[in-house]
């Protein structure tokens, strides 16, 4: 079985927009009440148990990290450099994509992607409240960005890819938007045996 078949394949087992659905109720909660009780950790102390660089995250406020819910540290590889541009695909409530603008600075850019209003709509207000004119959120799904074509230097995402069916169509877009000589650097959920059909089509599996 090729790849191709295998994403094919996934696609066709997974109620897609069932499963946006799902995902989405799960990080409206979060983006609605951060500091509550989830099957995933949150928060800043979570983030440095992953590894994340104290600086730049020492210099957001607590707001601007309550609602992280990531896998790993994407910026394990380094952080972005000064004037590129940069996409967080699944940006949520934006700690990532605010690191990523302290570190581009005035002259870089980053946009941010979430299929949920309510991470979209925080992560705007954040940052507007922390004065970050480098930076902005749209809504949209990371298999159909809303960015052109060879925008960006680097891609970033932490925990997001694992959510969605079609990977090969998230890859896809990550090609398709990235510079010639661009870098993705990104944290996720990985494994290394065959998941059974039956999983694949249990909706609260994929979100649980």
């Amino acid at each position: 079985m090729t790849e191709a078949t295998l994403g094919a394949n996934i696609v066709d087992l997974v109620d897609v927009d069932e499963l946006r659905e799902e995902v989405k109720k799960k990080y409206r909660e979060v983006a609605d009440t951060p500091t509550a009780e989830f099957h995933f950790h949150t928060g800043r102390q979570h983030a440095l148990r992953m590894g994340y660089p104290e600086l730049p995250l020492d210099q957001l406020p607590e707001e601007a990290t309550e609602a992280f819910a990531g896998v790993a540290n994407p910026f394990f590889w380094g952080l972005p450099e000064p004037g590129e541009r940069v996409v967080d695909l699944g940006a949520g409530a934006g700690m990532d994509s605010f690191m990523a603008a302290l570190a581009v600075g005035p002259e870089g850019h980053v946009i941010g992607v979430d299929m949920t209003p309510e991470m979209v709509d925080r992560a705007t207000r954040l940052a507007r409240e922390l004065e970050l004119d480098n930076i902005e959120f749209r809504l949209g799904f990371i298999e159909e960005l809303p960015i052109d074509s060879g925008w960006a230097e680097v891609v970033i995402s932490n925990g997001v890819i694992n959510l969605c069916p079609d990977k090969l169509g998230v890859y896809r877009e990550i090609h398709r938007i990235l510079k010639p000589g661009g870098r993705m650097t990104i944290a996720d959920i990985c494994v290394e045996r065959p998941v059974p059909e039956g999983a694949l089509k249990d909706i609260d599996l994929w979100t649980g």
